[in-house]
């Protein structure tokens, strides 16, 4: 993260903690009643304003969004009580978890109209709720890497990048375990789910020796400012951070790529957590986000490809900042189980410069 927006209709403001749009609960005149309230616990910069508002208004529901920039901080704040939630939008991987920790409650899919639109591709992917039990797939994407052209001319669109000398203290990865070890696996030749001792010391030792003596830090939450201050000129990110942060003026300098080599890929699904006080709210905003034209609203607001919703590609207006078919060489991250632990002390030794 997951996670993760800009183009012609970039959050001019990102809905924030505790957030409310109440002027627009009122029910137009004609639509459909509901009222009540949706408590929502998204990602940072990951739902359109319009669309929020467009649910809102023809359901007469209020919208309370609170936001988080990753799925562990997520997690643990659900764990610590973090209750009253009614959705949420966890990675693959934490939808295990979540169905392990009996987290999430069972979706009644017959209250649903639009799952036919979902691509059998990502539900493929999808193994940890291929019939989605306890999850809808939201989106299907990737981070990758952001190069300012302007103060970098001359560079390979890879993993090597963070390699260069020349751009030291210039460059930013994710705080994120999982994802710059698996960029490392990737770039290495392997799985991104490998659970060999060797493959992830190699990738433990890349990371050290080669990647980390050239990053001013790893920073998950505020690399996209960075960059649009020009602070940094290369960040391993998400594409929708970093275009939400940039002037539009700046937008021509951005080079956004997902490399070749592949490296971690997810999706983020809607989940209903246990003991929702608001389900059939929850339902309905689930079934609203698959409505092609909602979805394409959606995709359009962030520069994305409709990867998880087939009619809505149709309904695009905006030209997505990278391709569909780059996510092609991707691997979706998986739950390891007890074999987490193996990252979990590599990660603590690249933390710490071990």
């Amino acid at each position: 993260m997951k996670k993760a927006l800009h183009i012609a209709v970039v959050l001019a403001a990102v809905l924030v903690s505790t957030l409310s749009v109440s002027s627009c609960a009122k029910k137009a005149e004609g639509s459909a009643t509901a009222g009540g309230k949706l408590y929502i616990f998204n990602w940072t910069y990951y739902t359109p304003d319009s669309v929020i508002e467009k649910f809102e208004k023809e359901y007469g529901i209020d919208v309370i969004y609170d936001s988080f920039a990753s799925n562990e901080e997520m997690f643990a704040k659900l764990k610590a009580g973090g209750s009253g939630y009614d959705i949420v939008f966890p990675s693959g991987d934490y939808v295990s978890i979540m169905k392990s920790e009996q987290m999430l409650e069972k979706i009644d899919r017959t209250k649903l109209k639009n799952l036919d639109n979902i691509d059998p591709v990502v539900l493929q992917k999808a193994t940890y709720d291929p019939a989605m039990d306890y999850s809808v797939p939201y989106y299907f994407g990737a981070a990758g890497i952001a190069v300012n052209k302007a103060k970098v001319t001359n560079y390979e669109k890879g993993w090597s990048i963070f390699e260069r000398t020349d751009l030291k203290n210039k460059m930013t990865m994710l705080d994120d375990m999982r994802e710059v070890m698996g960029d490392a696996l990737a770039h290495l030749g392997y799985s991104v789910n490998t659970v060999v001792p060797e493959h992830i010391e190699a990738a433990k030792k890349l990371i050290n020796e080669k990647w980390k003596p050239n990053l001013l830090k790893f920073d998950a939450e505020a690399f996209g400012k960075g960059f649009a201050a020009g602070e940094f000129w290369v960040v391993q990110g998400y594409a929708e951070v970093v275009y939400a942060e940039v002037a539009e003026d700046m937008k021509k300098d951005v080079d956004f790529f997902i490399p070749a080599e592949g490296g971690p890929s997810y999706i983020d699904s809607m989940c209903i957590l246990k003991g929702s006080k608001n389900i059939d709210a929850a339902l309905k905003f689930i079934d609203f986000i698959h409505r092609p034209e909602i979805y394409a609203e959606f995709v359009d607001s962030f520069g994305f490809p409709a990867t998880a919703n087939i009619p809505a590609r149709a309904f695009q207006k905006v030209t997505p900042y990278y391709p569909a078919e780059a996510l092609a060489s991707t691997e979706l991250k998986e739950d390891l189980g007890a074999n987490l632990e193996l990252y979990n002390q590599a990660w603590q030794g690249i933390r710490v410069g071990e």
